[in-house]
């Protein structure tokens, strides 16, 4: 099965149709009630957070440097 949908991926994944490679911020909770079992651990890298790439020489757009200010305030 393939889905582009994560919920729809953990309800399979939990009627027992499969495997499932997800983020873990999704499913950690699932994890924890033991709903779900973590395989190929030693295949989940640690996830070090989402990383955004610009052009740093350019004038932003008022849009985008709301976003990037955002994002760096997030943490």
């Amino acid at each position: 099965m393939a889905f582009n949908n994560v919920g729809m991926m953990l309800r399979a994944t939990q009627a027992g149709l499969g495997l499932a490679c997800v983020l873990e911020d999704h499913v950690i909770d699932l994890i924890a009630e033991g709903r779900l079992i973590r395989v190929l651990e030693d295949w989940c890298p640690p996830f070090a957070g989402y990383h955004l790439y610009y052009p740093s020489r350019r004038q932003p757009s008022a849009g985008f440097a709301l976003l990037v200010d955002a994002l760096r305030y997030r943490g």
